[in-house]
């Protein structure tokens, strides 16, 4: 485990529980359903990851 760095996998599910939250509050602001709000949350939360993701590992292979 040579310069492993704690900071990354946090900042991870930070971003992405965030993007969960923020995404299902909004869907049900606007007047979606509970489930179908939670599973947009979802599939947000599962892109916010990816992006975030490759975007690290973008700029450690540099």
């Amino acid at each position: 485990m040579r310069r492993y760095n704690i900071w990354r996998p946090l900042m991870l599910i930070l971003t992405a529980m965030l993007t969960n939250s923020l995404v299902t509050n909004l869907c049900m602001l606007f007047g979606v359903e509970a489930e179908t709000a939670s599973n947009i949350g979802f599939g947000a939360m599962i892109i916010a990851a990816f992006i975030v993701y490759s975007r690290m590992t973008r700029h450690r292979r540099k």
